[in-house]
């Protein structure tokens, strides 16, 4: 006897076996228990939920002669006759192929005659949404008002397509992406029937990938068990059947790309290319790892928004202290662009190189998640600049190896005025070390000199009024003070005041594109706005 694939061998033959579809299965079989039975049933929902299925279990269920709680009993000739697909009571028609006028009216033709046996002709039409206008039209009347023993029953995955003439007419059931926990429980069961072994964390990786449906995940495990015949199924072997990439390499390149390590990232890809992996696969793999990142950054509860293990739970939460929102923001939208783009595509591995150098290198983009990106990126630069502080007093006779700290610590040097510049260039990362509402004043601050003295007097000119409060305060003072000591090496003599007081002191404003060009030596290009000059 032939190979029957897993989803045709354990199709379900009654309601209680359908999984993931409790709302439909419980009115259906409320129905068929009263007598409450529809003459139009529109099933609507995406592929592999059940529609055809629940559509032929309800086709034997009116016809059985000792139904059984709502269900047929799958015993009696009538249920033997419609699963073997000789009854005369069930027609199925694919509408893909049979959509025209003429079809359509070979039906209405044949709803005239009683069926020879049983209560009900039970008309199955799937993929309704392709028939044609005239082909809707032909058959409205009959869809309307059918004889008392004929049943319509119209599947489609596109219920949108489907004129409200007809919609108006039938009960329209909505099936529901089954859940990941379902379809493994149901693939446990089945392997379990098969005698095959496999691990709890390759069977939800399947029923991960099948995407809410059933048929699909019996498919990719069919696949599975027989590339590994007579094997144990491991998370691994799962891996290599469905050219897919484990999340543990998805942090790794993710890391990578934060680094701006365009040479790692590559790299990656590179080892993930030799060893088989799909392309297609990989960039909607990875552009779901983003998202599940970008939930825990979101999320309250990330466990409960999120299907993953505790150790990957726990590298997400890692990196999400590593990456802002707006960051992950342009790294899911570079990706979903590849991911339409990549489809049809010859180099793909070209286009994927194109869009991880994109991640490392945000300047390359104009748009504003890449400037902000560009920003972050400067600001990590700023704050990784080694501490310059004095320990000793160099003679030039000790090696650098040699030199000891003395007993007694020099005194902190004094700020020169160019060291403002360099103040100003890490202010923000200056601000985030303070706390409460003093740094929220601080970060309506504006950091200024006076420039008609060469003293180095660091002015905080805060603007809002409530800003008064730190205004002659000793302790704001020496926090920021003990601050900019701590990440320069030098003191800074610091006056607050507020912006109605500064109008009093020339006082100039030192630029953040000043500063970032004194200390990175980067020209910081404005571009001008042509609507200013009309």
């Amino acid at each position: 006897m032939s190979y029957t694939a897993l989803y045709r061998k354990f199709r379900p033959d009654n309601f209680a076996d359908v999984k993931g579809q409790d709302h439909i299965v419980t009115t259906l079989t409320n129905q068929i228990r009263h007598n409450r039975i529809g003459h139009a049933y529109l099933f609507c929902g995406t592929r592999g939920t059940g529609k055809t299925t629940v559509a032929k279990i309800l086709a034997k269920a009116v016809n059985c002669e000792h139904p059984v709680d709502g269900s047929p009993c799958n015993e009696c000739a009538m249920c033997r006759a419609i699963q073997a697909g000789t009854s005369m009571n069930v027609i199925e028609i694919d509408a893909a192929s049979n959509n025209g006028v003429d079809n359509i009216r070979e039906i209405r033709e044949e709803v005239s005659y009683r069926p020879t046996e049983g209560r009900y002709k039970v008309y199955i039409i799937d993929e309704v949404h392709m028939l044609s206008t005239g082909a809707f039209n032909a058959l409205l009347k009959t869809l309307e008002e059918p004889p008392s023993y004929v049943i319509f029953i119209l599947a489609t995955t596109e219920a949108h397509k489907i004129p409200v003439t007809i919609l108006s007419r039938c009960q329209r059931y909505d099936f529901h992406r089954i859940s990941i926990d379902t379809i493994a429980d149901r693939l446990n069961e089945l392997l379990k029937v098969e005698g095959v072994q496999a691990e709890e964390k390759a069977v939800r990786y399947v029923a991960k990938v099948g995407d809410g449906s059933m048929r699909d995940a019996l498919s990719l495990l069919d696949q599975c068990i027989a590339f590994y015949l007579g094997q144990t199924l491991t998370y691994d072997k799962v891996l290599n059947v469905l050219g897919a990439v484990d999340t543990e390499v998805f942090s790794r390149l993710l890391r990578k790309i934060i680094k701006g390590d365009v040479t790692g990232s590559i790299n990656i890809l590179e080892e993930l290319i030799t060893g088989g992996r799909e392309l297609n696969q990989l960039v909607g793999d990875f552009t779901w790892y983003l998202r599940n990142l970008l939930l825990v950054k979101t999320s309250e509860n990330p466990e409960e928004a999120i299907d993953v293990s505790s150790e990957n739970m726990k590298l997400l939460q890692e990196e999400s202290e590593m990456i802002s929102v707006e960051t992950l923001m342009r790294y899911i939208r570079v990706f979903s662009d590849l991911s339409n783009q990549i489809r049809y595509e010859t180099q793909k591995r070209v286009l994927v190189e194109i869009a991880l150098i994109k991640l490392c290198r945000p300047a390359m983009e104009t748009n504003l998640d890449s400037v902000l990106d560009r920003i972050r990126v400067l600001e990590q630069r700023m704050d990784e600049r080694p501490v310059q502080q004095v320990l000793v007093r160099e003679t030039g006779e000790h090696s650098e190896d040699d030199r000891t700290l003395a007993e007694e610590p020099e005194p902190p040097v004094k700020a020169a005025p160019e060291d403002l510049q360099r103040i100003v260039a890490g202010w923000k990362g200056i601000v985030n070390q303070t706390s409460g509402m003093f740094k929220q004043m601080l970060q309506k601050s504006v950091p200024k000199y006076n420039r008609d003295t060469e003293d180095p007097v660091l002015y905080v000119e805060f603007q809002d009024f409530l800003g008064k409060t730190y205004v002659d305060n000793p302790e704001a003072e020496k926090e920021l003070q003990d601050i900019i000591m701590a990440q320069t090496g030098k003191t800074v003599e610091i006056r607050m005041l507020t912006a109605d007081s500064a109008q009093n002191i020339n006082l100039s404003q030192i630029t953040v594109d000043q500063a970032i060009r004194e200390n990175i030596h980067m020209d910081i290009v404005v571009e001008e706005d042509p609507d200013d000059y009309k």
